[in-house]
């Protein structure tokens, strides 16, 4: 089944996928590691693995952080600067067998939140130079590994050391003790990727988009179990952000929890996608939103755990022309934290709420709540309860 991309609108888009240069050859080079890893998911479980780095020395952590990123309001074309300057070393290997000698260095790139000298000699040239496409991908230089070596040690965080050290304890557990502990979620999302998290005889590298996504599930979920036990909010709340061009509203509704979320682009026509659940758990994969959808519901989350709330929730996503080049779930997750960092806008009823929201959006608001699952069984439940009275 074909999928429409939502950076170009093309059916089973490849535009978006690996570039490699085809000009300056280099074979061996060295720089500071942001750090960062990146495990494929393509031919599972043999698949391509590698480390990210460019070659200059310093603090590069601005190159591979969606955090700093957001916290500079770094513009799409800043970002693309930075990540065309990573050469990724990959090796190809089984998800349980990861050469020793890589693994090594590979583990404490993961394990480690500072950027770290590093040295690699690679098997085939890679082009460093900067790609003019403005729609270039994150990872836009790939090139296979002949060796890598640290040239100075790594800063590794006690809590990151422990837990990657316990073998006993379960990866959900592990990641929410990171959480707690304030490690930064792309840092869990590394340690996961790396297989470093989990009882011994489970580990194993995981593809890094899978473990964005279930970063954000684990600690979403961890969060609801509390959340449905809280009481409701007492008015509709509206929040908003906008990062890139994408435009983000989240309406909070006083009733129990249940969530959706309805992406469209303003690119191209048909591009919409849509996923939600009700206060029972969800089993299936968010397929049309996929990893937005968990990065939307963890800030979601965290915001109703902090006021001790529960509430039904609409998130409305709306992409702009402004958005011309991929750069990733971390920003969609940074954005929509940034969304419950606002005081909110308080509304008495629903069509006051949504009102608002048209205020800000480039179409009509119908466009979203024609196709809201959740809107619609508020409706159902507004007249049930209008026939019983």
């Amino acid at each position: 089944m074909s999928k429409t991309c939502k950076y170009c609108g093309e059916s089973d888009c490849k535009k978006h996928s690996f570039f490699v240069g085809q000009t300056k050859k280099v074979t061996e080079f060295s720089g500071s590691s942001p750090p960062e890893i990146f495990v494929g998911r393509w031919n599972y479980p043999n698949v391509y693995t590698g480390i990210l780095s460019p070659t200059e020395y310093g603090n590069t952590e601005i190159m591979s952080s969606p955090e700093l990123w957001h916290r500079n309001q770094l513009a799409i074309d800043n970002i693309i600067q930075h990540r065309n300057k990573l050469i990724y070393a990959r090796t190809q290997s089984n998800i349980k067998k990861l050469e020793p000698k890589f693994k090594s260095v590979f583990n404490e790139i993961a394990m480690t939140h500072k950027s770290v000298a590093t040295e690699f000699k690679l098997k085939k040239a890679v082009n460093p130079e900067r790609h003019p496409d403005s729609r270039v991908p994150l990872i836009s230089k790939a090139a296979p590994i002949e060796s890598v070596s640290l040239q100075e040690n790594t800063k590794i965080q006690k809590k990151v050391d422990y837990l990657v050290n316990d073998t006993d304890v379960k990866s959900a557990i592990a990641i929410q003790e990171l959480y707690k502990s304030n490690i930064q979620t792309s840092n869990i999302i590394k340690l996961l990727s790396a297989g470093l998290l989990g009882v011994k005889r489970n580990r194993k590298l995981v593809p890094t988009r899978w473990a964005i996504t279930a970063t954000d599930d684990t600690l979403s979920k961890n969060k609801l179990e509390k959340i449905k036990f809280f009481q409701e909010i007492s008015e509709y709340l509206v929040f908003n952000a906008e990062y890139l061009g994408n435009h983000y509203e989240f309406l909070l509704i006083p009733e129990p929890y249940s969530f959706e979320v309805i992406e469209i682009s303003l690119k191209f026509s048909g591009g919409v996608w849509r996923d939600y659940e009700s206060i029972f758990k969800r089993k299936k994969y968010a397929d049309s939103v996929t990893g937005a959808y968990y990065a939307n519901r963890l800030a979601l989350t965290e915001y109703l755990e902090k006021i001790q709330k529960q509430a039904s929730c609409l998130v409305l996503r709306e992409i702009r022309p402004e958005y011309y080049a991929p750069c990733g779930v971390g920003i969609l997750r940074e954005a929509s934290r940034a969304a419950f960092t606002q005081p909110p806008r308080k509304f008495s009823s629903i069509k006051e709420a949504l009102s608002d929201i048209q205020t800000r959006l480039k179409q009509p608001i119908e466009n979203y709540t024609n196709k809201s699952w959740l809107l619609n069984q508020q409706r159902q439940q507004t007249k049930l309860s209008r026939f019983l009275n």
